[in-house]
This record gives C-alpha cells, structure tokens and sequence, in this order.
C-alpha cells in the first residue's frame, strides 16, 4: 500500500475542517469541522501504523480509538454548551456569543438605569 494517498487524503481533510472552523459561523458546523480535524488525524495514525513498524504493535489503532472517544466526550459537551447558547440567545452563531458578561447578567437580573456598573 502507498501511503502517500492516505496521508494526502489526511491533509485534505484536515486542512477542510481549519477552514471550517475559522469560516463558519454556526456552532453546530464548528463542531462537524472539529470533527473532521479529528478524523482526519485518526486516518494518519492508522496509516503510520500500518506502514512504519512500531515497537509497540497496533499503537497506532490504540490512540485512534482514543481519539474516538475523546470526539465522542467533546461532542457530548460541545451540543451541551450549543443547547443551552440556544435557550438564552435564541441563536448558535458564534460570532452573537458575548465573551465577557456584566456580573447582572449572569445573576440573572436586568441592570438598573442608574447602575454604576452597567458601562463595565
């Protein structure tokens, strides 16, 4: 087997999901193109184990299967997060998502008009 056409494959793949994750705006496709990132790492480990032989057989297969289940935790928690962005925007767009809040709205709680702590 060549493995000049796996590891293309890979870098294909890889390369589509780093522009998916830096052109998209929906979370939900963020998280697909971190999926394909993932996938695309797991063909290149399968491949160099099948053609470079490793002091440790099947090491290659090993982290890929570890690589699976670490996808499988991140999208259990990336859908989490995407649900619950969802419920209190209204929407999944990324760029939408406020990275610093006021201390009121986290609590919960509107700020008051004359608040100090609103122009934080």
């Amino acid at each position: 087997m060549r493995p000049v056409i796996p590891y293309v494959t890979a870098a294909l793949l890889f390369g589509l999901g780093v522009y998916g994750v830096l052109r998209r705006r929906n979370a939900v496709l963020v998280l697909m193109s971190v999926e394909l990132m993932l996938n695309a790492v797991n063909l290149i480990l399968v491949t160099a184990d099948t053609t470079a032989r490793a002091v440790l057989p099947h090491s290659g297969q090993v982290f890929a299967l570890f690589v699976i289940v670490l996808a499988a935790a991140e999208i259990g928690v990336g859908l989490a997060i995407v649900l619950q962005l969802y419920r209190l925007r209204a929407t999944v767009a990324v760029d939408d998502v406020p990275l610093t809040e006021s201390p009121d709205l986290v609590a919960g709680r509107e700020p008051a008009v004359g608040d100090p702590e609103v122009g934080r």
